[in-house]
């Protein structure tokens, strides 16, 4: 097989040729292009076309001068005609693999095959493009990236500012107590366990309504155990400064909850908070030990340093602490006072 150089205008279509793809002739001219003349035209005896129309077109389209030929002097008339269409059917009987066409064109990163025509490329990449987009979208609900506001946030990890509020409530009842309450004549707590509480971070806007038939609401208490990772730690406090950042956005009062470990987590846990805020913070368990009172104690220590609060709210009972000129309220687990009551009751009777 000799592939010779013809001048194109010694080549000549076949003017009988049945198959009409003129389409495809800018894809075609395209790819000459990127790749170069990499499949010759065939022709015959005379000079006229038996396989290659389009790229003869395409060549034209480009201005080429000369063009790369084999030709099929072997055959004879017949057989050129039967070629002819042959050739042009069996183009027609071709299918694409999509998963291996999809695994191939994505190891393609320089190249435009939209050029050659690839209309299954172009669907699969809308159809990967929308995939991803709700892709991100599901990540975005997940970590609620859509209620973060990069202008409203305070120190080095970008906490959540929740603005002082100036509002003291008279009671405070479990968010888990929440949906049953007789009286919404309260405030929220947090003040329990995290899984009481998860479902406000998974779905935030779900719990707007029912928190706002209630004067206000603590963030919530995202625990802060001491062998937790630094980086949960981090997290934990970020959510309660966001849920807050964004109940106040709802038109809810919201009153910072505050909570710490070890003094490596002042680095962060104070953030987000003006000075001379109403803030609150919960005693339970403190007492269980020595260290635990006395880590409670060295936040408090750095709290009242470093925002100045106008009032304390404190839940779980009194501990034998020195606030200062701070006014400091107490609340009780209204559910163990409850306890308690029937309990002594029950003893009297």
């Amino acid at each position: 097989m000799n592939i010779i150089e013809k001048s194109i205008n010694e080549v000549k279509p076949y003017k009988n040729n049945p198959r009409k793809n003129d389409e495809a002739v800018e894809y075609v001219a395209n790819s000459i292009k990127e790749f170069g003349f990499k499949v010759p035209i065939i022709i015959d005896k005379n000079n006229i076309i038996v396989a290659g129309h389009t790229r003869y077109k395409a060549s034209k389209r480009l201005g080429l001068q000369k063009v790369p030929c084999i030709i099929a002097d072997d055959l004879n008339d017949e057989q050129i005609k039967a070629f002819r269409l042959a050739d042009n059917k069996v183009s027609e009987k071709s299918e694409w693999d999509d998963s291996l066409l999809d695994e191939e064109l994505s190891n393609i990163f320089d190249i435009d095959m939209k050029l050659f025509d690839f209309d299954i490329f172009n669907g699969e990449q809308e159809e990967v493009a929308e995939y991803k987009s709700n892709e991100r979208e599901r990540t975005n609900n997940a970590y609620n990236l859509e209620l973060y506001d990069d202008t409203r946030v305070d120190g080095f990890y970008q906490m959540p500012i929740i603005k002082n509020d100036n509002f003291i409530p008279d009671r405070l009842i479990g968010f888990n107590y929440m949906l049953n309450s007789k009286s919404t004549k309260a405030g929220i707590h947090c003040f329990v366990d995290d899984y009481q509480f998860e479902r406000l971070w998974n779905d935030p806007y779900k719990y707007i309504d029912d928190i706002s038939h209630y004067e206000c609401i603590l963030s919530p208490d995202f625990s802060l155990y001491m062998d937790m990772p630094m980086s949960m730690k981090i997290w934990n406090v970020y959510r309660s400064r966001m849920i807050g950042q964004f109940l106040q956005d709802n038109g809810i009062k919201v009153i910072p909850t505050l909570s710490w470990a070890e003094k490596e987590t002042f680095e962060f846990c104070f953030d987000g908070i003006p000075k001379g805020s109403i803030v609150a913070i919960s005693t339970i368990g403190v007492k269980q030990s020595k260290d635990a009172l006395k880590i409670w104690k060295n936040g408090v220590d750095e709290l009242i340093k470093r925002i100045e609060p106008s009032t304390i709210l404190v839940y779980g009972g009194k501990i034998d602490y020195d606030y200062g000129n701070i006014d400091v309220r107490y609340y009780d687990n209204e559910v163990t006072e409850r306890m308690k009551n029937l309990k002594n009751q029950e003893e009297v009777i």
